[in-house]
């Protein structure tokens, strides 16, 4: 009787160690699923912050191509009237190549240097 009786008190104790046990690997759990849930919703807000910064950079990147192209036809047409002015003096003016802004955009051209035109360039 005493052995039936200190055997159940044994099992009812690790039967109550069991239930603690998984007591406390649920609760750990539950933090765990909160905390994963609080990681989750920053990175979702980091992403967010990141694809509304890559929006702004593509239409500031649109502008400045824009700008860009403006920049290279207004060169171009400068340097038709340089073509023109070289032709009608006779004297040769160093006219700077353009680069096309949109073939090679990762590599910075080389800054052109400014023509300095003097007036008896068009007096001759």
């Amino acid at each position: 009787d005493e052995r039936k009786r200190k055997r159940m008190l044994s099992n009812r104790e690790s039967a109550r160690r069991s239930r603690m046990k998984k007591q406390k690997q649920l609760e750990d759990l539950s933090d765990e699923a909160n905390r994963l849930q609080i990681e989750n919703k920053k990175l979702l807000e980091s992403i967010k912050a990141k694809e509304e910064a890559c929006i702004e950079n593509i239409a500031a990147n649109g502008v400045l191509r824009a700008q860009t192209m403006e920049l290279t036809d207004r060169l171009r047409f400068l340097n038709s009237i340089l073509e023109i002015a070289e032709e009608v003096s006779g004297f040769s003016v160093e006219i700077p190549e353009i680069p096309d802004p949109l073939l090679e955009p990762w590599q910075i051209p080389r800054p052109i240097q400014p023509i300095m035109a003097s007036a008896d360039m068009f007096l001759h």
